[in-house]
């Protein structure tokens, strides 16, 4: 059995935890990238466009992410697509993020008074200036809150990431309990890790809710 210190445990998790924040904050900027396009597609109701993103929306909230990330690593190469775990990682988890951000974004869109749009209207602007300049500045300061709260699902969803072989946290920490035949203190050491990844984060969130309660 390979001798490793403390020290060894906590630095090499340490260096796992850089690919679970660099994953996390990938997956969630291209997850409101592409949350946004499917807002703004299902808010204008174009149709069959506007069908065909609420299905994705729907597909991609119904399903575990753990299927979703079996199709994107397994299923892809199938199509003669060759992904790394990396790629699939991401893939995966944008897709993912972008259907749960562009809902509660549509939420906090619905929640806008029906006199804005009425106003925007009124000014004969088209449906993007109305998005754009009178609608989602509003909505978007509700968003706020439950959007970066969001991010901590997004960072908790990265463990997943390990059962195709990605090496993150807690891949990393499966690695090292196999080496060190100490579960419960590597684990340990994992769960520290993802609290101060995520309750900073949810602070920040309820921090944000309280204010703009009062708005």
């Amino acid at each position: 059995m390979i001798e490793f210190t403390l020290w060894d445990i906590v630095r090499n998790l340490l260096l796992a935890a850089r690919w679970t924040v660099l994953l996390s904050l990938i997956a969630f900027a291209g997850g409101a990238s592409l949350g946004l396009v499917l807002l703004v597609v299902r808010t204008a109701r174009a149709g069959l466009p506007a069908i065909l993103f609420a299905g994705f929306v729907h597909v991609f909230q119904g399903t575990p992410l753990l299927m979703q990330l079996f199709l994107a690593y397994f299923g892809l190469p199938l199509l003669g697509i060759e992904t790394s775990a990396w790629q699939a990682a991401i893939l995966a988890l944008t897709l993912y993020s972008s259907a749960f951000l562009a809902e509660i974004w549509r939420g906090c869109v619905d929640s806008v008074p029906r006199g804005q749009w009425e106003g925007a209207q009124s000014l004969a602007l088209s449906f993007l200036q109305q998005l754009r300049f009178i609608i989602l500045p509003q909505a978007f300061r509700i968003a706020i809150p439950p959007t970066v709260g969001f991010l901590v699902q997004v960072i908790k969803g990265t463990a997943l990431a390990s059962v195709i072989g990605f090496i993150e946290l807690t891949k990393a920490g499966s690695m090292i309990s196999n080496i060190t035949l100490q579960p419960f203190l590597v684990y340990g050491f994992v769960a520290l890790f993802y609290f101060a990844l995520c309750y900073p984060v949810s602070l920040t969130a309820r921090h944000l809710e309280a204010r703009m309660k009062p708005a």
